[in-house]
């Protein structure tokens, strides 16, 4: 099975692969025999109209992605004989930051939070698959904050998230308030204040459903 085959397969779910790397085997955290690790994210533009779409979604639920997630990605990982992994459900908890950057294709942003060479600071995954096998993977991008203003050490309006670090209970208590309705409806001011995020054609719809699972 090519990688070619697998962002196809993957494709089908309106999911792509974020980043991978190969392994020795013999990793701790991996299950055995792990050669290879494949990241997998949204995949825009499309996503959210795919999702909604899902019966996940539909029978009104607790925690429909998740669920959605589980079922796609684990039946992708049965068809490729291969071992699927969560972000979610732990523990025990799977490392995903460490292995985004592991991938060469997330880096720690100026704010702390991860980049992406594509999706930028909306960046995030659904799920991984182990592979049994050692795929021809490209060569990593370049950093795209290396060339960057850094718009998004200055765009939170609580100043809660700012290259010291991430003040949790000051965004909570901003996002109590009228001024942080734009945050809850449209996503992390932050986050969309990347040019890298711009180009990456999330929904707002989508930002506000992890912002309201965030904020609860």
């Amino acid at each position: 099975m090519s990688l070619a085959d697998i962002a196809r397969r993957a494709a089908a779910h309106h999911l792509e692969i974020l980043g991978g790397f190969n392994t020795a085997g013999d990793e701790v955290g991996l299950p055995p025999k792990t050669r290879s690790l494949l990241l997998l994210g949204p995949s825009e533009p499309g996503f959210w109209p795919h999702f909604t779409d899902q019966p996940e979604w539909r029978d009104g639920t607790p925690d429909p992605m998740d669920r959605w997630s589980r079922r796609v990605i684990g039946r992708l990982a049965c068809d490729l004989g291969a071992k699927a992994l969560f972000p979610f459900g732990g523990p025990p908890w799977h490392p995903f930051y460490q292995w985004a950057l592991r991938s060469g294709r997330a880096w720690e942003s100026p704010v702390r939070l991860l980049i992406h060479d594509r999706a930028g600071l909306l960046v995030s995954f659904r799920g991984a698959l182990a592979l049994r096998e050692t795929l021809d993977l490209p060569a990593p991008p370049s950093r795209p904050c290396d060339n960057c203003a850094a718009p998004c050490r200055t765009a939170c309006p609580a100043g809660a998230l700012t290259d010291a670090g991430y003040d949790v209970p000051a965004c909570h208590h901003f996002l109590n308030t009228s001024a942080g309705a734009a945050c809850m409806s449209q996503g992390c001011a932050v986050r969309r204040a990347c040019p890298v995020s711009a180009s990456y054609a999330r929904l707002e719809e989508h930002s506000a459903y992890h912002m309201g699972q965030f904020h609860t």
